[in-house]
């Protein structure tokens, strides 16, 4: 989670901050569905390398929008879910979605 200190003054730049990259936006709406084991959620992301899947879902785990689940089975299995922060993420991505389905009607129908 940042601290204090290392909050921009803007809200949209912390949110950005957060959540700015593709990847980490990709990963969240993929969460929104339901928790995801690391394999899973690989796969169904196209062109995410599992470094790259690896390093955002530790950020994403550090900043309190996603939870880490272990389960002591054999072979051990492990879950990432949103958290109650990443949760109230929902509203801006169905919000980004329904953005974006309108403006690609409005460049098909040119």
């Amino acid at each position: 989670m940042l601290t204090k200190d290392e909050l921009p003054a803007c809200p949209v730049a912390t949110t950005l901050r957060l959540i700015g990259n593709k990847w980490k936006i990709l990963i969240i709406q993929r969460l929104l569905d339901r928790p995801y084991r690391f394999n899973e959620l690989c796969r169904s992301i196209d062109g995410l390398s599992e470094k790259v899947l690896t390093d955002n879902l530790k950020a994403l785990e550090a900043d309190e929008i996603i939870t880490r689940t272990v389960y002591p089975e054999v072979p051990v299995r492990v879950e990432y879910a949103l958290s109650g922060i990443g949760e109230s993420m929902r509203p801006i991505i169905m919000s980004m979605q329904e953005w974006g389905l309108g403006y690609q009607d409005a460049v098909r129908k040119g």
